[in-house]
């Protein structure tokens, strides 16, 4: 009887665990901020970051990250904030989002990382309609953290196609894979 008992609870355990969410939390732009942690490829210190001239503010610039190009993005400023002033704590987390049935790598600049957390199912809210001071498509969800509230991220809006066809061409260029013509040709 006791082990029928002790194998009820780890069903129970683990359906439990199952209905837990884990998301990385980060601030950019004096705003705490989440994503789903199914979307982090890794998470790196910044060294150099190279100006790439004409690009929107909200790119910072590229990083040469293991012999590839990846283009980095101010999430603050692409969030319509102030550009991120680079500190001890400043890092860049690497995400990969679809384009085009590829897939491509972008660093995103945050101003600090603070810890995975696992928000259950319930926890977890659909994003408002207005009163956000982000534009509510680039919100997934909201997520309830004791008292609280964290936006949890729609990666995949917060960089879209747009956005991405110029990261591409951005890319391309400065990884000597064409000139800048055969680059913004092959995105249309």
């Amino acid at each position: 009887m006791n082990q029928l008992i002790h194998k009820k609870e780890n069903k129970t355990e683990l359906m439990a665990q199952d209905q837990l969410r884990q998301y990385l939390t980060f601030q950019a732009g004096n705003e705490n901020l989440a994503m789903s942690i199914l979307d982090v490829k890794e998470i790196i210190e910044i060294n150099t970051i190279t100006n790439v001239p004409m690009t929107p503010e909200y790119i910072r610039g590229v990083i040469n990250l293991r012999g590839n190009v990846v283009p980095v993005i101010d999430l603050s400023a692409r969030l319509g904030r102030q550009s991120s002033e680079i500190s001890k704590r400043s890092c860049i987390v690497l995400v990969q989002v679809e384009y085009n049935e590829d897939a491509q790598l972008l660093g995103m600049l945050v101003d600090a990382v603070d810890e995975i957390l696992e928000i259950p199912e319930a926890n977890i809210m659909p994003p408002p309609d207005f009163g956000a001071d982000i534009r509510t498509d680039f919100i997934q969800s909201m997520g309830r953290v004791g008292d609280e509230f964290i936006i949890l991220l729609n990666i995949n809006r917060v960089l879209s196609i747009k956005e991405l066809a110029q990261l591409k061409q951005v890319a391309d260029y400065e990884g000597g894979n064409g000139n800048k013509e055969a680059g913004i040709a092959s995105l249309n």
